[in-house]
């Protein structure tokens, strides 16, 4: 018998990441005897489940988005840069379309509520694992038509340079919010908003941040009041 065996047989290896214990429980009580899957490790923060995924290196993680620590999404940043063969899951009881754009940012392969049934979640996990992509159909909607805008929004050369989350970042600086509450709104951690602010003033050729909050208020009113 040769040692390896194919993806295609052996049990994938799980890593489930939520703060609540009972919700892990539960999720280990429902695929931990399926014959597909094999549950490698559990974790309820940030830094346990990136930790968990370097040393046990599974082959999916079922990620919660709001954990003790920080992000769900920035956790699954962080474990794909390490480990691109990980493939991750999110699974939130939150249909908002910035999170999931964000998560397939973060190179998420799939965005569930945990409304989902048993049955569902396990095909859905087989899916992923298979290497397929997968949105909830409660929130597909919502990003399809967020992506529409997105492309349709006239803008100015300047803001053509911007990527869609640093155009959503820099809406947030313009209505003077601090980089801990974008950081909340957008899921990521205060010291990447802090990263995704400079690109953005660099990008426009601005110093400060109110200078930032001036550009936005000319472009939505041009006569400037003259």
């Amino acid at each position: 018998m040769p040692d390896t065996e194919s993806t295609a047989t052996r049990p994938l290896g799980l890593l489930i990441v939520d703060d609540h214990e009972v919700v892990r429980q539960g999720l280990v009580a429902l695929l931990g005897r399926r014959p597909g899957f094999r549950v490698v490790a559990e974790a309820g923060t940030v830094a346990d489940a990136v930790e968990a995924a370097r040393r046990f290196q599974p082959d999916l993680v079922i990620m919660d988005v709001r954990l003790p620590d920080g992000s769900g999404i920035e956790a699954c940043r962080e474990i794909r840069a390490g480990r691109p063969a990980t493939r991750v899951l999110i699974l939130t009881s939150y249909p908002d379309e910035d999170a999931v754009l964000s998560a397939i940012v973060a190179g998420a392969s799939g965005y569930l509520l945990k409304q989902v049934r048993a049955r569902d979640l396990v095909a859905a996990l087989e899916a992923v694992g298979r290497g397929e992509s997968l949105l909830d159909p409660a929130v597909t909607g919502r990003v399809l038509e967020r992506i529409r805008r997105l492309a349709m929004a006239d803008q100015p050369d300047e803001l053509s340079q911007l990527t869609a989350q640093e155009q959503k970042i820099l809406l947030l600086v313009a209505e003077g919010k601090t980089n801990k509450e974008i950081a909340a709104e957008v899921f990521l951690s205060d010291k990447t908003v802090k990263n995704y602010v400079s690109s953005i003033l660099a990008k426009l050729n601005l110093e400060r941040r109110a200078q930032a909050a001036a550009y936005m208020a000319r472009l939505h009113n041009p006569g400037g009041g003259t």
